[in-house]
């Protein structure tokens, strides 16, 4: 289960589109009914690259290798903790036994200080239980209202059915088709783009409502 992300393009000062693009310096473990969401480190490794090594997940993600080794896993760990500006990625942790579940992240648009594209992927065994909605309401929740933002986008496969329910499930409204590139593929892949505003989030009473 998988959505990832779609850049647009915003005409503003190079000023501008760094101001609110400092994610990572505020990134705060995100808590829900049944998860905990929080920065990866080196014991989440072993699962990681044992979930990850998915054909079925990494045709999916576009930036993901298959196969997925350790080192892969590794590098990931020591490159998030290293930091990436902008950009916050978190690990998908059950709440009750912190069992590693995947991963979401959040991050800026290149050119559009205003957008932030959301993306998550579970491994295999956990997906259909609802995690990784949970897991989206969580960061979107936490960036609006953290956030100096007006929309956040979100995309998928054509052909991930399962990501769609979930990006629709939390309110995302569809924008269109384009294509973008598959690491584990090797090529292009149609996609389809979503984005949630936030005025369409405010009007949500609640995200049980969208269950």
């Amino acid at each position: 289960m998988q959505g990832e992300m779609l850049r647009s393009d915003r005409s503003r000062s190079p000023e501008e589109r760094l101001r609110p693009q400092r994610l990572r310096s505020d990134c705060p473990v995100l808590l829900s009914q049944r998860l905990v969401l929080r920065a990866p480190h080196e014991e989440d490794i072993d699962a990681l690259s044992h979930l990850a090594n998915n054909a079925n997940i990494a045709t999916m993600v576009s930036r993901m290798p298959h196969p997925y080794t350790a080192k892969d896993a590794a590098d990931f760990v020591r490159r998030t903790k290293a930091g990436e500006i902008g950009k916050c990625v978190y690990a998908i942790t059950r709440a009750d036994n912190g069992a590693f579940l995947g991963c979401c992240a959040l991050e800026p648009h290149v050119n559009d200080a205003l957008t932030l594209e959301i993306g998550y992927w579970l491994g295999e065994p956990y997906w259909n239980q609802g995690y990784a909605t949970e897991a989206a309401h969580a960061l979107i929740d936490m960036a609006f209202r953290t956030r100096d933002i007006e929309q956040i986008d979100a995309r998928c496969r054509v052909t991930n059915v399962a990501s769609r329910r979930v990006i629709q499930k939390c309110g995302f409204q569809f924008q269109g088709s384009g294509m973008v590139g598959s690491l584990a593929l090797g090529g292009m892949v149609p996609v389809e783009w979503f984005r949630l505003d936030r005025k369409t989030w405010m009007s949500l009473k609640s995200w049980g409502e969208m269950r």
